[in-house]
């Protein structure tokens, strides 16, 4: 077994280390200000020092380096996973400098895998240049949406168009104005069998029928800097029936193919979240004395922080075995340890995070360090993408049947 990086990688991750020091950490002050300045806080890609970020990033390579293929960097999921794990210190802004940031990423792999030329032309090349962004619109507030089979959003032919009717929440980035595009998933065939009703589509975000409710906050954050979290509405909103993406009765099967790579690229992200709360962590037990000796040198203390090394280890390597098998025997193949990372990676940075706030005292609940706002983004992931409780029923399912095969 080689626990080593290959060539390119080592030298991505050099690249990207100094890019992060040189650029990222001493733009996130100046990014935070510049987006309080913004008559729409809402549109944060307009601030100026993304767009000499993001120009920087181009120049250094470190462009789309999510997506496999002729449209990306052409890395694995091994190659990319220490990559995103570098950007996830700065989640709030370095994989939207990169143009690696959810939900644009999983739209730009739907459009690449599945889109036909015409949707490739119109929508994935301005995505894959940074120059709109997009949002994926499944969740709904009326159906248990954790069985994405439950989905009541109609998608109905009429003519040479589809019409829509329905409504989505929890819909990230939505909120800015420059999010131009919408993927869709809705019911074209409720009569059909239960993974083959549903279909998705392309919706300009400009089109009749289609409005922005409201914003909604994840424990008191909007999530602004990322174009926050939105409830939308579908009154009869008609698109060309070539917006369809894949055919009728496609959408489950494609919404499974998205979420794939999703997930591991949230679980990587989420161990750079993680490593940045054990640096804080150790810093602050080191500056901070209590009843007449640093924290540092108090027994819980070390107790906190070495469990939060282990299980850092632990986590990164299931995480980067399951890279490796989605590269060796495809996403399916891969399907079990997907599943353990997106059931273990949210729980075990949640805990770092909060013993990383409680070595920091009041402090580790305020606007001036990053714990508090990332405890709020990591406790979402155990929602996104599917709920702890499914992940494990599922796994525990195949588990079951793997033992009983053995026997």
């Amino acid at each position: 077994m080689d626990f080593a990086y290959d060539a390119r990688t080592e030298e991505l991750r050099a690249t990207l280390l100094d890019f992060m020091d040189s650029h990222i950490y001493p733009a996130e002050s100046v990014f935070a200000a510049q987006l309080a300045q913004l008559d729409d806080r809402w549109a944060w890609d307009s601030v100026p020092v993304l767009a000499e970020l993001r120009a920087e990033a181009r120049r250094r390579g470190l462009w789309n380096l999510f997506l496999p293929g002729e449209h990306g960097a052409g890395l694995t999921n091994a190659q990319y996973a220490p990559l995103a794990e570098i950007t996830g210190r700065s989640a709030h802004l370095a994989p939207a400098v990169l143009n690696c940031a959810a939900p644009d990423t999983g739209n730009m792999e739907v459009l690449a895998l599945f889109g036909d030329e015409h949707q490739r032309e119109r929508w994935l090349e301005p995505l894959l240049d940074g120059r709109i962004r997009s949002a994926f619109a499944m969740t709904e507030p009326d159906v248990a949406s954790s069985d994405a089979t439950n989905i009541a959003t109609r998608i109905e032919r009429d003519g040479d168009d589809y019409v829509l009717n329905g409504r989505k929440w929890w819909i990230t980035g939505a909120m800015n104005p420059n999010c131009q595009i919408f993927i869709v998933m809705g019911k074209t065939d409720p009569a059909a069998g239960r993974h083959r009703q549903q279909s998705m589509i392309l919706v300009p975000r400009d089109t009749p029928g289609l409005e922005i409710q409201r914003g909604m906050e994840v424990f008191g954050y909007d999530d602004h800097d990322h174009g926050g979290h939105a409830e939308l509405s579908f009154t009869d909103v008609r698109v060309p029936a070539a917006n369809l993406i894949g055919g009728e009765g496609a959408g489950f099967a494609i919404a499974q193919a998205r979420l794939g790579p999703g997930r591991i690229h949230h679980c990587m992200r989420a161990i750079g979240i993680a490593e940045r709360a054990v640096e804080l962590m150790c810093a602050r037990a080191e500056q901070r004395v209590a009843f007449g000796k640093p924290l540092a040198e108090q027994g819980v203390i070390r107790d906190w922080i070495a469990e939060s090394r282990v299980k850092l280890e632990q986590l990164r390597l299931l995480v980067l075995k399951t890279a490796w098998l989605m590269d060796t025997v495809g996403n399916k193949g891969a399907h079990t340890e997907i599943q353990a990372i997106k059931i273990a990676t949210p729980s075990t940075v949640q805990w770092i995070l909060d013993k990383a706030i409680q070595v920091h005292g009041a402090g580790g609940l305020s606007q001036d360090f990053p714990l508090a706002a990332a405890y709020a983004g990591i406790r979402t992931l155990r929602f996104a993408d599917g709920p702890d409780e499914v992940h494990k029923n599922a796994l525990a399912k195949s588990e079951l049947s793997r033992q009983r095969e053995t026997r």
